[in-house]
């Protein structure tokens, strides 16, 4: 798979969060690309059900060659909602005949021929592995999507889905103050089986939250951000990329000079004590 190192994540262009016009959209990719992104990750319940639709007339007017980008979506949450009324409760669902479905109206929704990467968004305590091989099996002969990948799955939740068919990804949040999957052996199995790993909300909760925590990081940052010249959400990522899994973070930003200053963070190599400085302030004492 070829992914933009610093993936967009279109969340909240829609009515989500900033409400953006069509134009606004197609400026906003346009921008993205100019920073060296190409990868864009959906989801079918993006703003009830409405963004992937925005996204795509925005795309399909932006002039762009299809084969100059990547585009990411995800299955399997049926939310309750103005555009699903027939949902009368929060669930997951993963029969063959859905998950071909929910495929295609993303296809038709985005105006594109295939998806590079379609996840299963959440796990289900009912996922059946086979049903699921059974679709992405039929999807990928059809050439409708490219690559298959799961999102918010554990280390074992994964290896069932393996078990059965080629899991390429899998998107997890992953932040200086969410790194179960540093330690709960899921970037390990990734590593160990070829999965590439992607985090969202890759920033955590530093800068949302004032906790003990979030005060200990910005403080370990403050004398860092001047070695190497740069912000802080700079080197919150450069942490992440630093990672030899090669996680790929989701960033949520819509706004320009932030998606650039992302793309910087791609240049800053974090010395070995620097990366323990940061984990180190996040846990509140040195490592065991």
């Amino acid at each position: 798979m070829q992914f933009s190192r610093i993936i967009q994540g279109c969340m909240t262009w829609g009515v989500w969060g900033k409400q953006f016009n069509e134009r606004q959209m197609v400026e906003t990719i346009h921008h993205c690309l100019e920073q060296g992104i190409t990868t864009f990750d959906h989801a079918d319940i993006y703003g009830d059900y409405t963004t992937e639709g925005e996204w795509g007339s925005a795309f399909a007017k932006a002039n762009i060659p299809r084969e100059t980008v990547q585009i990411i979506s995800k299955c399997g949450i049926q939310m309750m909602g103005d555009n699903r009324p027939e949902n009368t409760i929060k669930h997951y669902q993963y029969d063959k005949d859905y998950i071909i479905a929910s495929a295609e109206r993303s296809l038709k929704e985005l105006q594109t021929e295939y998806l590079d990467l379609f996840l299963l968004h959440r796990p289900s305590p009912l996922l059946a592995p086979d049903e699921v091989a059974a679709a992405v099996s039929q999807l990928k002969e059809q050439g409708k999507i490219k690559n298959f990948g799961l999102s918010n799955f554990t280390a074992s939740q994964t290896a069932l889905v393996a078990s059965r068919v080629a899991v390429s990804a899998n998107q997890l949040e992953i932040s200086i103050t969410e790194r179960s999957a540093l330690d709960d052996g899921s970037l390990d199995y990734m590593m160990t089986k070829g999965i590439t790993p992607m985090s969202w909300s890759p920033l955590g909760s530093v800068f949302r939250e004032e906790t003990p925590q979030s005060d200990r990081i910005k403080k370990a940052l403050e004398p860092l951000c001047e070695k190497y010249n740069a912000t802080q959400d700079q080197l919150l990522l450069a942490w992440l990329l630093k990672h030899p899994a090669g996680i790929h973070p989701v960033i949520g930003t819509t706004t320009a000079s932030r998606i650039t200053n992302a793309v910087l963070a791609e240049k800053i190599a974090l010395s070995l004590k620097d990366w323990f400085t940061i984990l180190e302030a996040s846990v509140g004492e040195e490592v065991a």
